[in-house]
């Protein structure tokens, strides 16, 4: 039941993302977990950093555990207006509380707990050489009817690999330091409606890989505001989980974004919640524009 409730969820429910390569307005990926399919763009060096805390409860381990991190990322566009290089992590720090016989004792770790260097490229654009869409004269049903078109995404693929230094407590046995991840995302641009799914193979290789589903779905109030939904799940033999997001994120300036958003999952092996406030900068290098035209709303 588990596995066909997760499969609806991913199909249907829906990460700020703009509707070409590069855009008047900073296209982050923030605040949600997925990335878009489209890059910055060429000269764009783009930032996206912030401050998360929460608490996870262990039912099964009897343990609590209060944490706080930063999550950042780097994006950057060169050589095309399809392809983008980015670097995305986190710091975390882990305070957990657990039972040994009839006291309580505490540890406190803290390090990178994910840290991977990628390449982004844009495979496919359904608006790319796309012809105008003219009425037709003689039928106003044909007018009317739905245009299937629309369901086709923007597909990109993404190729990375996660990094660690040192000796890392964040890693589990069997993990090592350097392992492949890899990634196919689709993007749906439905005027104020933004649909992005990720598909995602993570430690390629380790003993325990891990494989996820994204799907992120925003939806624009106005030029400045917007609000999003994601629900992601994972997959692997060291954590499984389904996690559900939301949060909003508004545009000061058309370079500058601050967001906040939360998170809640679905067991207590651990439950878990989490809220979090960043910001995303750009700083825009680009020369000349190469927009994408623009879908027409259903």
């Amino acid at each position: 039941m588990r596995i066909y409730l997760t499969f609806f969820l991913f199909c249907f429910f829906g990460s700020f993302n703009a509707s070409a390569q590069y855009t008047e307005t900073i296209n982050s990926n923030r605040p949600g977990n997925s990335q878009g399919a489209f890059a910055v763009g060429p000269m764009v060096l783009q930032v996206e950093a912030g401050a998360k805390m929460g608490n996870d409860n262990h039912e099964l381990l009897q343990t609590d555990t209060d944490l706080w991190g930063i999550d950042y990322a780097v994006r950057f566009g060169f050589l095309f207006e399809e392809l983008e290089i980015n670097l995305m992590g986190s710091y975390l720090n882990q305070t957990t509380n657990y039972v040994v016989g009839a006291s309580t004792e505490t540890s406190e770790i803290a390090n990178f707990d994910s840290n991977a260097i990628g390449v982004k490229y844009l495979i496919y654009d359904p608006n790319k050489d796309a012809k105008e869409k003219k009425p037709n004269l003689y039928s106003w049903k044909a007018n009317q009817r739905f245009d299937w078109s629309l369901l086709i995404p923007a597909v990109s693929i993404y190729a990375g690999a996660n990094f660690s230094f040192g000796d890392n407590p964040y890693l589990y046995e069997g993990q090592s330091k350097f392992s492949p991840r890899a990634a196919v995302i689709s993007q749906n641009n439905w005027g104020p409606w933004v649909l992005v799914l990720n598909a995602i193979a993570d430690r390629i290789g380790d003993e325990s890989p891990t494989y996820s589903g994204i799907v992120t779905l925003t939806h624009s109030f106005s030029p400045k505001f917007a609000m999003f939904g994601e629900f992601q799940t994972l997959i692997s033999d060291i954590y499984s989980d389904e996690i559900a997001r939301g949060g909003f994120a508004y545009l000061f300036h058309k370079n500058f974004q601050a967001d906040i958003s939360g998170l809640i999952n679905f067991k207590d092996t651990p439950s878990r919640w989490q809220v979090a406030a960043g910001v995303s900068y750009r700083f825009d290098w680009h020369k000349q524009d190469q927009y994408l035209e623009a879908q027409d709303e259903l």
